[in-house]
């Protein structure tokens, strides 16, 4: 067993678990806003008293998030874009997986710095956390911004799913390649479906673009 392959191992593992998870649980939990400030409030402070939750941020996202990224680096740089030379669909997703990989570092230091940091070093309170999100989703630009970001974190994490079958030897088979990539690609898009619908909400102010179940639209369109 080589070190490179024990470190790509770790780099999926990384991606896959705690980052994943992570990802699937912000989604999930910024989609409370579709329900009201009330909501978010709530399902902010929920986690807030969570036993132990400065170590959960940085065994469970900020270690992992950090060797994902760095070693991601590496893997991007010594990578041999080809597709135009060889414009097959794997060809074309390897390059996705990559480009991708740039982008959503990218857009998760914007994000954590405008949030996160921002409530560690005082300038942001937990209780205004969603007129924050109103005010930085206000303005065109940061909209289409987020709206970029979220959509190629999405396609990032998708996709590194569906490597992570070969890379953990899951899929032995062209049918076994073909159920991850279907399981993937269905979850990918309900995610992506999620964080928009979110995004949407502070442009329609009436709950996003899709109906939730339980969403009460006489409550949070104000009618």
């Amino acid at each position: 067993m080589t070190r490179a392959f024990v470190l790509r191992r770790l780099h999926s593992l990384a991606g896959v678990l705690p980052l994943g998870f992570f990802l699937v649980e912000h989604l999930w939990t910024n989609a409370t806003m579709l329900y009201g400030q009330e909501a978010f409030d709530g399902a902010v402070a929920r986690i807030h008293r969570l036993p132990g939750l400065a170590w959960l941020e940085l065994l469970g996202i900020f270690v992992p998030l950090g060797y994902h990224a760095i070693y991601g680096i590496f893997i991007a740089r010594k990578a041999k874009l080809n597709v135009g030379s060889y414009p097959y669909l794997g060809n074309w997703l390897f390059a996705i997986q990559r480009v991708t990989g740039v982008l959503t570092l990218l857009f998760v230091l914007l994000h954590l710095w405008q949030f996160h940091i921002a409530r560690v070093r005082g300038a942001l309170e937990v209780s205004a956390l969603y007129s924050a999100v109103e005010r930085t989703l206000s303005t065109p630009g940061m909209f289409a911004l987020y709206l970029a970001g979220i959509t190629a974190t999405i396609v990032h994490f998708a996709n590194g799913l569906r490597t992570a079958g070969d890379t953990w030897g899951l899929a032995r088979s062209a049918r076994s390649r073909r159920v991850i990539a279907g399981l993937a690609l269905a979850l990918g898009v309900g995610m992506w479906v999620v964080g928009v619908n979110t995004l949407y909400h502070f442009v329609l102010r009436c709950g996003g673009v899709l109906p939730l179940p339980g969403l009460n639209r006489s409550v949070v369109c104000g009618s």
